[in-house]
């Protein structure tokens, strides 16, 4: 039996991305970056589609009595209530992407329709398409006589109900023209912001294309297919590289079964029943909606706005860390004290310029690293190509199971072999998600290490975006866990034990389940703080609950999906749970486990979800240097008192904007950056050649508003991103 205090795992996705949303509607975020936020929407729901709905899909084909063990819902079920809060989802969007564009419109930006037309516009327009457009599009038909055209997953399509002029009878044909990725998706009128997309030009002159037919009615749609490849176990016992595998499986992916059918505006009832008959898709998953299918134009409308900085954030940028020297050597002062760094206030160039140090140092005999998701064009590659080069022994265990980055990381696996690296892939039933270096040096007639582990990937690009801390340690027996790591993963085997490391899937979920068994043995005198992206996993949620129930005090910080529900009576009375979104995507995994002497607190690759307990290889790292603990505790509460972009669970399942109650605002990711630029002005004022480390985060003042940041003038504007 479902518990009270359970939520439904797609459904509590479905509620973040409604939080997204907000950041879309809310007036008090500029109008351009409220654009962005609508595109991420999109994007997010693009990706659930294609990966929960998919999974979904198939679980309600080949086992559809089993019943998901939270809210005990099945595949079909839980397919319903999706499609239920989707609809009631995709009007908000329409309405924000509707007032968006009126608020550009004072800037010159229109996104025009047939109905505004003018005579001359049209005239242009019209040339354009039989000029640029015409020559360009293949079209198809849907009828007996002719095979079903495949329909590429996320493109857009304009479907027109055809009648043959010289056919008295009737008869219709569904023609389809395909707004190709080839074609410029968007189309200016010259000398003006005014546009229109290119499948509503195809939409719009169709006639010129089908000029022996009558167009009865046409609509633009999209298809969304499945894209949760699985890999058949059996391909692990053939006698082929992996890499192959992999690469056979990306392919695969674009030609799964559909799952969602979308179109624009107010189409043909005739065009929809057609289109979802022969694409086998339930009517519960065709979805209607007046914005643009695709979001993927805006970054065309943006250069145009350039010379308007009001309509974007505030510039910023990584600033250096305090806690580091400048000119000294980085492996020096790492051996010296342990460096923590935050992103994407403080700047990522100082963990590979780590890596560019050890790739020349005489005394570093090896390198070995986990890559889960790396920028297209990155210098941690190159560090470790070039370590390679002068002769380190570099091992670089790359995931090519990476959702979405399948073909960018057999892209660097072939190029690291190529440089000399050894490259290895993830386990065979397990991916490796751990964010893990290990440096190995010679010091003297002894061995050392340099090792470092983190929240977020090693990816220059997504350091700037999301938060996510860093830690880089010469601790002895840190450095000989995550050699032991490393040793499992050469043999394709998971660490059964560890001194310090918590290392998943077998000594990760355990050691959290002692910590809070024993929080649970001081009750009201106990605490627990956990930051994560997601809460699913069914065994900590009841942990959790218990301490609760013991009086606990509890605080939760969880972005996405959170399936525990706070505040029910007797259950989660003692638990808070708070979800932050705003300019940057909360990424960073911390868990704090009691107070004051007894305090332990870590930072990890792991939420907590059953794939990351138990099918993941991942990571924490206690946290034990003191000043440092104290920090990290310190961010944790500051985002524990965000009342801008934080929302609260509430015990009815809801999300609701934390009040204020006459406290200054505080947006915690804004204050972060603050104190980061007055930390940089420490650093450049500091003439002594020492870091400048602070004990614990500033906490802040009642008169902090965190909005008024100081920043440097050569920046360019920041491009908000999510994944």
């Amino acid at each position: 039996m479902s518990k009270p205090f359970y939520d439904n795992r797609e459904v509590s996705w479905l509620k973040f991305n409604a939080r997204v949303l907000e950041e879309a509607q809310d007036e008090n975020t500029p109008i351009f970056e409220r654009l962005r936020f609508v595109q991420i929407f999109c994007s997010n729901l693009d990706e659930f589609f294609m990966i929960r709905v998919g999974s979904l899909h198939d679980k309600m084909l080949y086992d559809p009595k089993d019943r998901e063990n939270k809210t005990n819902l099945t595949a079909k079920e839980q397919l319903s209530e999706i499609a239920r809060h989707v609809k009631e989802l995709l009007p908000k969007k329409d309405e924000a992407y509707a007032d968006i564009m009126q608020g550009l419109s004072d800037y010159g930006i229109q996104h025009i329709s047939e109905s505004t037309l003018t005579p001359e516009e049209d005239a242009f327009l019209k040339a354009y398409f039989a000029r640029e457009i015409r020559p360009l599009l293949f079209t198809g038909v849907v009828d007996k006589k002719h095979p079903v055209p495949f329909f590429k997953n996320g493109e857009i399509y304009i479907a027109c109900k055809l009648r043959k002029k010289t056919d008295s009878s009737g008869k219709v044909t569904i023609g389809i023209l395909p707004a190709s990725e080839n074609l410029p998706r968007v189309v200016f009128l010259p000398g003006t912001g005014k546009f229109i997309l290119i499948e509503e030009l195809i939409c719009r002159y169709a006639k010129l294309v089908w000029d022996n037919f009558d167009i009865v009615s046409k609509c633009i749609f999209r298809v969304t297919r499945n894209a949760d490849i699985a890999i058949d176990e059996g391909l692990y016992d053939q006698d082929v590289d992996f890499r192959d595998i992999m690469t056979k499986l990306v392919k695969k992916r674009k030609k799964l079964c559909p799952v969602r059918l979308e179109f624009q505006g107010n189409p043909d009832d005739d065009i929809m029943y057609t289109m979802a008959k022969i694409l086998d898709i339930n009517d519960n998953f065709v979805f209607k909606q007046f914005a643009p299918l695709s979001m993927s134009f805006i970054s065309a409308i943006e250069k145009r706005l350039e010379k308007h900085p009001e309509l974007f954030y505030r510039p910023l940028t990584p600033q250096k860390s305090p806690a580091i020297v400048p000119g000294k050597s980085l492996i020096e002062q790492i051996k010296e004290h342990d460096i923590l760094l935050n992103y994407p206030y403080e700047n990522i160039n100082h963990f590979i310029n780590l890596l560019e140090e050890a790739a020349v140092d005489p005394d570093v005999s090896s390198i070995k690293i986990t890559l889960y998701r790396v920028a297209r064009d990155s210098k941690i590659i190159n560090a470790l190509n070039k370590a390679a080069e002068n002769g380190k022994d570099v091992l670089a265990l790359v995931e090519l199971r990476a959702r979405f980055d399948e073909e960018n990381n057999i892209g660097w696996s072939k190029q690291l072999e190529d440089a000399g690296v050894t490259v290895i892939y993830g386990l065979e039933e397990l991916k490796v998600h751990s964010k893990l270096l290990l440096i190995t040096l010679r010091d003297g007639n002894d061995v050392c290490y340099i090792t470092q582990v983190g929240t977020g990937n090693y990816n220059e690009r997504t350091s700037k975006l999301y938060t996510d801390l860093t830690l880089m340690t010469a601790d002895r027996t840190i450095g000989s866990d995550a050699s032991v790591v490393f040793n499992a993963l050469m043999v394709g085997s998971t660490v059964e034990s560890t001194n310090r490391l918590l290392v998943a899937p077998k000594g990760l979920k355990s050691r959290l389940v002692e910590y809070i068994d024993n929080e649970i043995t001081y009750g009201k005198d106990g605490y627990i703080g956990i930051k994560i992206n997601s809460l699913t996993d069914r065994d900590l949620i009841e942990k959790l609950a218990e301490a609760s129930r013991a009086g606990v005090k509890v605080d939760l910080i969880v972005r996405g999906i959170c399936c525990l529900i706070p505040g029910v009576e007797g259950e989660t009375e003692n638990i808070r749970v708070i979800s932050i979104v705003g300019r940057f995507l909360e990424h960073s995994r911390i868990y704090i486990f009691g107070k004051d002497s007894r305090r332990r607190v870590y930072i990890s690759s792991a939420d907590f979800m059953t794939r990351n307990t138990e099918r993941r290889v991942e990571v924490a790292a206690p946290i034990l240097d003191k000043q440092i603990a104290d920090r990290v505790c310190g961010l944790f509460d500051t985002m524990l008192s965000d009342n801008v972009k934080a929302r609260v669970l509430c015990p009815d399942g809801q999300y609701r904007r934390v009040e204020k109650n006459g406290k200054s605002p505080l947006n915690s990711q804004s204050y972060f950056y603050e104190q980061a630029y007055k930390a940089a002005e420490k650093i450049a004022d500091n003439s002594s050649g020492t870091a400048v480390k602070s004990p614990e985060e500033p906490k802040p003042t009642e008169n902090s508003t965190s909005e008024d940041i100081k920043t440097p003038v050569k920046v360019k504007i920041r491009k908000l991103h999510r994944i």
